[in-house]
């Protein structure tokens, strides 16, 4: 069995950057006892009816990271995301660093290849980037241990990235008046997203959570952190022990009233390529838009 056996006694700094374009929270992490420090799902900005691209949100990460005299180590990626483009290549050629997603990035590679049709020179092997973590995986920012854990169901992509005191969900979890990530996306699973949940939830409880994305249910102030054990209490899908089945029955049922995010078809083609625009036979950046394919 893997060991998820998190340092609670490391208190990495956790700075936090809201896209409100995309309701995405990005995060700077840092090594409390260095300059070194890592981005957790950033953010490009596009401009979908008139298909530009700019970098403002990136700017502010790259901007801080300056600023604060840091040394970037890692570009994380909890997933695939669907719903906001990544600016991890143009975050890299500013401030260096790794960019790391799960191992099962060759599935979505896979999967959304055959969308998209793609060629046979886009590559399905994860070579686009710079590391793959397998279950359990560890790494270092700093002198700072990070781990790893795979939290499939969303998409089969999906890791929790846990670092000191603190976990990077990804859509594994919203805040606890949020819920759940949906499942039914090509290779979502609602009962795989529940028992990565409870992976998540055996944490301490006193382990912090940051979320990938909020939407201020209720009209509530946007937020972007909470503690397995508020989770565990208070989450409206999974908490209070709520059952696998009880959660796969919601789940099916709500995603099945879901509209597709408005961001999906650029988002897939740029984050499977590690946030890479793809280009035409010519070398222009150009998106595809596949009819009745998703």
């Amino acid at each position: 069995m893997t060991d998820y056996s998190a340092d609670m006694s490391v208190h990495p700094d956790v700075s936090a950057h809201f896209d409100p374009a995309t309701n995405t929270i990005s995060y700077i992490v840092k090594d409390p006892a260095s300059d070194a420090c890592a981005i957790v799902d950033s953010v490009m900005d596009i401009d979908y009816a008139a298909g530009r691209i700019t970098y403002e949100h990136a700017d502010a990460l790259i901007a801080e990271v300056k600023k604060r005299g840091l040394t970037l180590e890692w570009i994380i990626e909890t997933h695939v995301h669907a719903d906001h483009l990544s600016a991890a290549p143009y975050i890299q050629d500013r401030l260096g660093g790794k960019v790391g997603i799960g191992e099962n990035i060759l599935i979505v590679q896979d999967t959304f290849g055959k969308i998209f049709n793609e060629g046979t020179e886009f590559q399905r092997d994860g070579s686009q980037f710079d590391a793959l973590f397998k279950d359990g995986d560890t790494y270092m920012i700093g002198g700072m241990k990070a781990f790893a854990m795979h939290t499939p169901g969303h998409t089969p992509a999906c890791m929790t990235h846990v670092i000191g005191d603190a976990a990077f969900v990804g859509d594994t979890l919203f805040m606890p008046d949020g819920g759940s990530a949906r499942a039914d996306f090509p290779g979502g699973d609602a009962g795989v997203l529940y028992d990565s949940i409870q992976k998540v939830l055996s944490l301490p409880d006193e382990m912090r959570l940051f979320m990938c994305h909020d939407y201020g249910p209720n009209g509530r102030d946007i937020q972007w952190e909470t503690t397995v054990g508020e989770e565990k209490a208070n989450n409206i899908h999974v908490g209070g022990g709520k059952t696998k089945e009880e959660f796969v029955k919601f789940r099916t049922e709500r995603d099945a009233t879901l509209d597709m995010p408005k961001l999906i078809i650029p988002s897939l083609q740029v984050n499977m390529r590690a946030g890479e625009v793809p280009k035409d036979k010519d070398g222009r950046p150009m998106l595809k838009v596949p009819v009745n394919g998703l």
